[in-house]
């Protein structure tokens, strides 16, 4: 969940310097780094982190037995092609994990990525984010999910083409093809209430 405010320029390694310096501080706020440009992650709504939270759940558990791991909130993503970091809500990667450097916090080969929408951060997360994850090699499957009303919208890589499915119903079920499992949306939206 990314603001916008006033530009700051940084190398990709003043950024990383910063971001790793800040994670012990909780007053520090964490940022995004697109081609040099960083960018303010506001807080989460109670209904974002209720979602963000039941994803991963539902992850770590469908994908028990797998060569798979689920990462919530903190696993920094890089697109080494764009020179940009990004926080998705709910990282999956299966296969060995592969890191930037020997800290093991800037994963390279995700393949499910999930940002929750909210108003501020809709349109980046549609637009100039999927941009940029689509230059991810191992990217197959890309989940928006709203969290003012029953939506959840999977891309899916074939070949060169991202192929939207959206569901809308509380009954549904999202299938996951690259890690061959599914998730209810029931369950994504457990104990999540809309505005009237």
């Amino acid at each position: 969940m990314a603001t916008s405010a006033a530009p700051t320029y940084l190398t990709p390694e003043e950024y990383i310097t910063l971001e790793r310096k800040a994670i012990p501080d909780a007053e520090t706020v964490r940022s995004e780094y697109v081609r040099g440009k960083i960018i303010p992650m506001s807080g989460a709504s109670r209904a974002h982190n209720l979602i963000t939270m039941n994803i991963s759940v539902m992850f770590h558990v469908s994908l028990k037995g797998q060569e798979c791991e689920t990462y919530a909130n903190e696993m920094r993503v890089s697109t080494p092609s764009t020179s940009s970091y990004f926080y998705p809500d709910v990282v999956v990667v299966c296969e060995e994990p592969r890191f930037e450097d020997d800290v093991f916090d800037i994963l390279l080969n995700p393949i499910i990525l999930v940002e929750v929408l909210s108003p501020s951060t809709e349109a980046y997360d549609r637009g100039e984010k999927f941009m940029h994850y689509r230059e991810l090699p191992s990217l197959q499957e890309y989940i928006l999910v709203a969290q003012d009303k029953i939506c959840v919208e999977r891309f899916s890589r074939q070949e060169n083409n991202w192929i939207l499915t959206d569901f809308q119903n509380i009954e549904e079920h999202l299938p996951l093809i690259s890690v061959q499992c599914e998730l209810s949306l029931r369950e994504i939206y457990d104990r999540v209430t809309f505005p009237e």
